[in-house]
C-alpha cells in the first residue's frame, strides 16, 4: 500500500467494512485549521503526537483531545517513562508513513512491526466520533469510536488509556 496516500487509506477502510466521511481542503497547518474542518465534517479533529524516550529507542503516538494542553511531564508519568519528547522524522516516515503535520491513527497500519504504543486520551475514547488526516494533511476524515476500535483490531494496536489533564504532575 501506497505511504502518505489518503486514497489508500479510503480504500482500506471500506475493505474492511468501516464507515468514514471524507474531505479534501487546503492543507491544514494548524489545529485552528483542523477545528474549522471538524465543524464541517460534524465531530472534533484530536490531536496526533509522535513521542519518543530520550534515546529515539522507543515511540509512542499520543491521541489528544484539539483543545487540551500536552505536557510532557504528565505524559511521561501517565505512562511510566521518563523524559518523553517529539520523536524524530525519519522514525514517523518509517513506521507510519507520514510527515510532521500529516500524523494519524491511520498510519498505524504501516507499522507492521508494532514498535508504536499507541496512547490515548480518554476524553478522546469517550468521543462518538473524531476527526483525523489520511495521513496527508489536505483531507481529513471523520471515523466513529467504534470505526476506530475496528480499524486497530485490524492493525493489531491495542491502546493504553490515560487521562490527561493538562496541568503539570507534582513531584514525587
Amino acid at each position: 500500500m501506497e505511504r502518505n496516500s489518503p486514497q489508500a487509506i479510503y480504500d482500506l477502510l471500506k475493505e474492511w467494512g468501516i464507515e468514514f466521511k471524507s474531505m479534501a481542503h487546503p492543507e491544514a497547518a494548524t489545529m485552528e485549521d483542523c477545528k474549522a474542518i471538524g465543524e464541517k465534517l460534524g465531530a472534533p479533529f484530536c490531536k496526533n503526537l509522535f513521542l519518543a524516550n530520550r534515546q529515539q529507542t522507543e515511540f509512542f503516538l499520543l491521541l489528544i483531545g484539539e483543545d487540551k494542553k500536552f505536557r510532557t511531564a504528565e505524559v511521561s508519568k501517565k505512562v511510566g517513562r521518563s523524559r518523553l519528547s517529539f520523536g524524530n522524522e525519519d522514525k514517523l516516515y518509517q513506521a507510519l508513513g507520514v510527515r510532521p503535520g500529516s500524523i494519524s491513527p491511520l498510519g498505524l497500519v504501516f507499522d507492521e512491526n508494532h514498535e508504536i504504543h499507541l496512547i490515548v486520551d480518554e476524553d478522546v475514547a469517550a468521543l462518538p466520533a473524531f476527526c483525523v488526516h489520511p495521513c496527508r494533511n489536505t483531507e481529513s476524515l471523520l471515523i466513529s469510536q467504534e470505526g476506530f476500535q475496528e480499524y486497530l483490531k485490524h492493525t493489531g494496536h491495542t491502546p493504553q488509556y490515560i487521562q490527561i489533564t493538562g496541568e503539570v504532575p507534582e513531584k514525587g
